[in-house]
């Protein structure tokens, strides 16, 4: 009997050991009448698998560091503020989940990247349903892995570049997920430097004085359902590889050197089903090679497309190219590029056939364009009967603008998306 005593006693203890946290974790209440009135305090009560409840209420606290597995959870709303004294919150555990607190205030820093929120080399951290208000940096992720930003309000109330930060923030990170997040008024709305196998989706970018997104040295990644309206630049993506982007909307992107779309030195990439209205320059493309750019959308755009040397092997079809200054600019003859089966709403030639293809190639270079990218001055010409007569002569001959840039197979009907 007695070796039966001791052997389920063993199993208890054994079991007790592998049961979830969760059966074993408290909550801990924070507020100005409970027993840790505080986030600090909770915070230093709490332990791993713990859940702090945030009272609605303002606190004054900054320098908070999460260094245990926790949730921790505002209810309508609380206000944390740091009073413009540093960073707020800082998280050196893994599996921590924020949510539905407003964190404001950080302060502008020049010798720290100070931020509303950051994770420092954690993983499986989820920050949902938060506001950061004035937070210089918002959310920054440094040597994370396997995060989840969703459904935040990141609003900045950045000035100019030099004294801002970006609304979130990943650097040398993993398996990343944006998601369904709306950011303004940073210097990046979205910025990634060495962030790999990551997806950001279903965001909105509005009204950030460089780029909405801005992306480096990162591959492998997804960008798609996302909107891009009204930034200083538009979206940068640089020297990275394999990158899918889709189903975006890149708008009302105007300035005197701003795109909806930079692409430098990217590699294998898939660009399709995106919208490019209104915007100084829909995607201006510098030394990219191998990338399928089908089924866009060009409104509206000073430039559709601006295209430099070294750019190889691109393959352009059904793409609508709808009520351009100017379609399609390159400033290189070198060129074995392919544009064939597009809309072009300049197109005037003939389909006798009925097959919805002209019968007669386009060519979508313009004299013009040569011209207006090594004088740039004479804009001031662009509705002019001169230009009219100098384009219908290098269409007739051309002597100035590539001549195997044609498209073959032009379609009589905006292609279907």
């Amino acid at each position: 009997m007695k070796n039966t005593t001791q052997i389920l006693s063993l199993m208890f203890s054994l079991g007790a050991l592998l049961l979830p946290n969760s059966l074993w974790s408290k909550t801990i209440q924070v507020c100005a009448d409970c027993t840790q009135t505080s986030i600090a305090e909770a915070l230093q009560l709490a332990q791993d698998g713990d859940v702090i409840e945030i009272q609605p209420g303002h606190y004054y606290e900054h320098g908070l560091v999460v260094d245990k597995q926790l949730h921790i959870k505002g209810l309508n709303w609380p206000i944390i503020d740091g009073q413009e004294k540093g960073e707020i919150l800082t998280i050196i555990a893994s599996n921590v989940t924020i949510e539905g607190l407003q964190i404001q205030n950080v302060g502008t820093s020049y010798l720290k990247d100070h931020a509303g929120l950051r994770i420092k080399r954690q993983q499986n951290c989820l920050i949902k349903n938060n506001r950061f208000v004035n937070t210089f940096f918002g959310i920054y992720l440094e040597r994370a892995k396997n995060c989840q930003i969703i459904n935040n309000e990141l609003l900045g109330e950045a000035q100019e570049e030099s004294s801002s930060g970006n609304a979130i923030h990943a650097w040398h990170c993993k398996h990343l997920l944006v998601e369904k997040n709306l950011v303004r008024n940073h210097r990046d709305g979205i910025y990634f430097e060495f962030v790999d196998s990551s997806q950001v989706r279903h965001n909105k970018s509005y009204a950030n004085l460089r780029y909405g997104l801005h992306f480096m040295f990162s591959n492998n990644d997804q960008y798609f359902d996302n909107v891009f309206e009204d930034n200083g630049a538009g979206v940068a993506v640089m020297f990275s590889k394999k990158i899918d982007m889709w189903n975006n909307v890149f708008q009302l992107n105007w300035g005197t050197a701003s795109y909806g779309l930079l692409l430098k030195e990217i590699y294998d990439a898939r660009i399709e089903n995106n919208q490019f209205l209104s915007n100084t320059i829909g995607i201006n493309i510098e030394g990219s090679t191998r990338i399928a750019y089908h089924k866009n959308t060009f409104r509206r755009n000073g430039w559709a497309i601006k295209m430099a040397g070294g750019c190889l092997d691109n393959d352009f079809t059904q793409n609508n190219f709808l009520s351009n200054t100017l379609d399609l600019v390159l400033n290189s003859n070198v060129n074995n590029n392919t544009f064939n089966g597009n809309y072009w709403s300049e197109y005037t030639g003939y389909d006798l056939d009925k097959n919805e293809i002209g019968d007669v190639p386009h060519r979508p270079v313009k004299l013009f364009s040569f011209i207006l990218d090594r004088t740039p001055e004479s804009i001031v010409l662009l509705r002019s009967f001169f230009v009219d007569l100098l384009n219908f002569a290098e269409k007739v001959s051309p002597v100035f603008t590539p001549a195997e840039v044609l498209d073959h197979q032009p379609l009589m009907k905006p292609a279907k998306l």
